[in-house]
Parts: C-alpha cells; sequence; structure tokens
C-alpha cells in the first residue's frame, strides 16, 4: 500500500493548483496513512482526483485496504 500512496506524491505535486501535497504514516500505526493537502481550489482538486494516476493507484488498492478512505475538508481560518 505505501508504494502505491508514494507513487501519487510526485506527480499530484506537479498539478496545476498542487500547493502542498505531503504523505504521513502513522507511528503507533503503521497501516494508517494521511495525506495533508492544499490546492488552489475545488476545480483542483476535483481534476485531481480524476487523474490518471490517482485512478490507476484505486485500481492498485483494490483489496489491499481495510475499510474506504475517509475525507475531511478544512477551510484555513488564519
Amino acid at each position: 500500500m505505501r508504494e502505491v500512496l508514494e507513487g501519487y506524491v510526485e506527480p499530484t505535486r506537479a498539478e496545476d493548483g498542487c500547493f502542498v501535497y505531503d504523505l504521513y504514516q502513522d507511528r503507533s500505526d503503521p497501516a494508517h496513512f494521511t495525506f495533508i493537502e492544499e490546492w488552489a481550489g475545488e476545480s483542483a482538486l476535483e481534476a485531481h482526483s480524476r487523474s490518471a494516476h490517482i485512478t490507476a493507484g484505486r485500481l492498485r488498492l483494490s483489496g489491499l485496504i481495510a475499510a474506504p478512505n475517509e475525507v475531511f475538508r478544512y477551510s484555513r481560518l488564519a
């Protein structure tokens, strides 16, 4: 799983509208990964979700993940 997720990083960072795209691994549960992302706007994020490398990665992750991923969207306040 880690290999697939790491494969998202460089192509995503090269996408238009991507400001931050960092992958983290939980120290207490190495099977738990988190992406911290910052995008120029919703349209950039939507384009990212349809990108070739994300689409291909989703197929590779099929059967490797225990539960669907969770997405939390935040707005910067300060």
